[in-house]
């Protein structure tokens, strides 16, 4: 999986709101011991050759480890979530934050 350390996004104008490794890509050739050659689509405007540093190895999901998808419900038009229970709460700067 590839790092998006020092990938720019315009998609996504805050850093922090994109996720730290992006999709699984094949290692086309080990160019040294610490660069590798990767197989990326035409639409990602990269370079194709980065350190290993900026890569790590893709775990599957365990075997009998449910991924629940989390679905919304629609009020007023608006998409929103309902929340099973709340499990702490605390307050920074005069605003309540939860945690869910």
């Amino acid at each position: 999986m590839l790092s998006t350390k020092y990938l720019v996004f315009k998609e996504r104008p805050a850093k922090k709101l994109v996720d730290q490794y992006i999709r699984p890509y094949a290692i086309e050739e080990v160019v040294s011991t610490n660069v590798v050659k990767l197989r990326l689509p035409i639409s990602m405007r990269i370079h194709l050759v980065v350190n290993i540093s900026q890569i790590i190895r893709y775990k599957e999901q365990v075997r009998g480890q449910k991924k629940e998808e989390v679905k919304s419900i629609e009020v007023d038009g608006e998409e929103e979530w309902e929340v099973e229970r709340i499990l702490n709460k605390r307050k920074v700067r005069d605003i309540e934050k939860y945690l869910v």
